[in-house]
């Protein structure tokens, strides 16, 4: 007996001391989980850390204001009422559970003040900081070395860039929530309003009402072409002016009498000037910069861009590699590059292209105006994986960008090209002439990048002072000035960011906005307001006048900026915002009810039910409905009459619209009729010319000739209110 009961104590102890033990070993294994935004950054991750890692995706926000309310208790300082946003309830259940099992949670969403967000709304959600280890990790670059990196230099959250991103999503949503829901109610359904896209709004309309009050001016250009007897091809000089002064060519009784003198003049070489001259190469790309390009030389709109450029620096499945982040983190402003990045760039360029190639210095490249400087430009994670090297597999899109984004880093690093240069002065009778051309000598960064970069060479002979030339002809041309161009895509936003409106992270969503509300309609690249776009931008001008004042916005973006850098209390920055708004809602509220609106009786009857049809305001401008809807759901275009019989046949004129909304003058027997115009036909016959006559702006109202070589002008006197 006393030896069974010896036996189970041993067997007891044995137990107890295995147990022990699988606990040590348990306790060894310490389970971590990784928080990120996305599936495809968990996959690339993934590879890079050990199997006690988890790796999960919140799918971007797991909270946010409420979509059926502004969500800002307004009397409680502006505290914002955050809830789980729809559909998230069950991930982040899961997410909850997954913490509840690791002894330790990095959050590891994007470097910037959206991420640092995330990941704040993360820890509040999962109650994390109450009784987890928990820490934010950043990496500007998905690779291992820099995940791993990133591990050892875990932090707190970052509470500034928190505000930042709390600062801007509150401001944005008491404007955009309170101006849409005026617009709602006094224009039509679907509009809206916001801080940063009524500003873009503005700049387009404020460029579509440049050219429409601009009147082209008459000027002239003289060209030569000279030759000696020594020479096998002429080449081309341009007039300059009467002796040293420069002289303007406005009209063709001023170049004619200049004209006939040249034609039997020498042409007397005064002066040679032989230089050197360098193209410097172009900075590594930022958002602005690389949507701006990827707009012009790949065709592709900016929220593509967004969307192929996240996909690069996510992660993609790369034969024999596995998942891999192709790019750096693709929302920055600044041209920055690491130390690691450039000696790479350098030992690349110097074993593909030789020593030469390298620029003898590192280059600095310096922003404009504040940058925040945290992130580096944008640029690829590994120099040696070449476009081609990888081409087959990615995307035809995909490719085009990393392409874009390898050559452009890769130029950044590299020498300046080098050309001749040669000047030339040369007398005719009074007049001047001068001549100026180059030839490359040297192609540096042009080797990789020439987008818009190369020069087309000016060939001229190698003349001495005292030589003399003659002209095989002489070339008096008529111009007429241009407009400003309307904006693209690219130009519109480097017009927001030369001007300190919106940030890396909002360029393309505010031109996505502006479209998809039919504000502002595309042509070829080019941006044209739609009428409903106009009716909205001339309501917030008049009654929200700081929310489009360009230097306001501008000035607001500053203090925001100054939140993130910890320099301003971001509810300061709404205390002071929200008094001066408020009084303009409120205003606006009751000016606008005196002007709402309505639909528009015509005696136009409607074939299917026999009502008289009504005027209504949709996302093109107006069009004919039926008053029966829904029973009756006739519709059709609304064309309007502009008053005067067409030019061509005497028929009417009707006011039409493109198939993207654009306003033009065309015949009703259209398409048997081919007239049309940008601009109203007045009805009457040039006095000069005998062509039609049109209407040309509205703050210096004008009639003009249809035709600009003519350039008959007559000014108008602008209508009052009250006629």
């Amino acid at each position: 007996m006393k030896q069974e009961t010896g036996n189970v104590a041993e067997k007891t102890a044995t137990v107890k001391e295995k147990k022990k033990t699988a606990t040590k070993k348990k306790a060894g294994t310490k389970k971590y989980l990784v928080i990120v935004e996305s599936p495809a950054k968990a996959s690339t991750i993934g590879k890079f850390l050990g199997s006690n890692y988890k790796i999960t995706a919140s799918m971007g926000h797991i909270r946010d204001l409420p979509k059926s309310q502004m969500g800002i208790d307004i009397e409680h300082d502006f505290e914002p009422k955050y809830i789980t946003i729809r559909g998230k309830g069950e991930l982040l259940s899961k997410i909850k559970r997954d913490a509840k099992a690791a002894d330790k949670v990095f959050l590891a969403t994007d470097p910037d003040r959206e991420g640092e967000a995330i990941s704040w709304h993360l820890m509040q959600a999962l109650h994390l900081g109450e009784d987890k280890d928990i820490s934010r990790i950043t990496f500007n670059e998905i690779t291992k070395s820099a995940v791993k990196r990133s591990i050892t230099q875990a932090r707190e959250i970052d509470m500034d860039l928190v505000n930042a991103q709390q600062a801007r999503r509150v401001l944005d949503r008491m404007v955009g929530y309170t101006v849409s829901d005026l617009l709602w109610k006094k224009v039509k359904k679907g509009l809206s309003g916001g801080r940063v896209q009524s500003v873009a709004l503005r700049i387009v309309c404020d460029r579509e009402e440049e050219i429409r009050e601009f009147i082209p001016v008459e000027y002239w250009t003289i060209g030569a072409k000279l030759k000696n007897e020594a020479m096998k091809k002429s080449f081309e000089a341009r007039f300059y002016g009467k002796g040293d002064e420069r002289m303007d060519l406005p009209d063709a009784q001023i170049v004619q009498p200049i004209v006939e003198t040249l034609k039997n003049a020498d042409f007397v070489v005064q002066e040679v000037k032989k230089g050197t001259r360098q193209k410097k190469p172009v900075a590594p790309f930022t958002t602005s910069t690389m949507q701006q390009e990827a707009s012009k030389h790949l065709n592709m709109a900016t929220q593509k861009t967004m969307m192929v450029a996240q996909q690069l620096y996510e992660g993609v499945n790369i034969k024999g590699e596995g998942h891999v982040g192709l790019v750096s983190y693709i929302r920055t402003d600044s041209f920055r590059i690491s130390d690691e990045a450039y000696e790479a760039a350098v030992a690349y360029i110097t074993d593909a292209f030789g020593q030469e190639f390298v620029n003898p210095e590192r280059v600095v490249y310096k922003s404009k105006g504040k940058t925040q400087d945290a992130h580096e430009a944008i640029r690829p994670t590994n120099v040696t994986r070449t476009p081609d090297s990888i081409k087959d597999s990615l995307t035809k899109e995909q490719y085009k960008l990393y392409k874009l984004i390898w050559d452009r880093f890769v130029a950044s690093q590299m020498a300046p090209a080098l050309y001749n240069t040669l000047q030339m002065k040369m007398k005719a009778d009074a007049y001047t002439f001068r001549a100026s051309g180059s030839h490359l000598t040297f192609r540096g960064f042009l080797e990789v990048y020439s987008k818009g970069e190369e020069e087309a060479e000016v060939a001229i002979p190698d003349l001495q002072e005292g030589d003399v030339l003659h002209a095989e002809e002489v070339l008096p041309e008529q111009h007429f000035t241009q407009p400003p161009a309307r904006y693209t895509d690219a130009s519109l936003i480097k017009t927001l960011e030369e001007i300190g409106v919106g940030r890396p992270s909002t360029y393309a969503p505010t031109l996505t906005t502006i479209q998809a509300r039919h504000y502002v309609t595309k042509e070829a690249k080019v941006l044209y307001p739609t009428e409903l776009g106009e009716v909205v931008n001339d309501i917030m001008k008049t009654y929200f006048m700081d929310i489009v004042d360009i230097d306001f916005t501008a000035n607001m973006e500053e203090r925001l900026d100054e939140v993130e850098m910890g320099q301003e209390e971001w509810k300061q920055i709404l205390r002071d915002f929200y008094p001066g708004f408020h009084e303009a809602v409120e205003n606006a509220a009751e000016q606008l009810a005196k002007i709402e609106i309505k639909d528009e009786q015509t005696d136009i009857v409607c074939e299917k039910c026999g009502r008289n049809m009504v005027i209504k305001y949709g996302r093109y401008g107006k069009f004919l409905a039926c008053p029966g809807f829904p029973d009756c759901q006739n519709a059709k275009p609304f064309f309007e009459e502009a008053g005067v019989n067409c030019p061509q046949c005497g028929s009417k004129v009707l006011i039409r619209k493109t198939k993207k909304g654009r306003t033009y003058y065309g015949c009703e027997n259209n398409p048997e009729c081919s007239f049309m115009s940008w601009n109203k036909p007045t009805g009457e016959k040039c006095p000069k010319c005998g062509g039609y006559l049109v209407e040309k702006g509205k703050k210096n109202p004008k009639i003009v000739c249809a035709d600009e070589k003519c350039g008959y002008i007559k000014e108008i006197e602008p209508q009052s209110e009250e006629e």
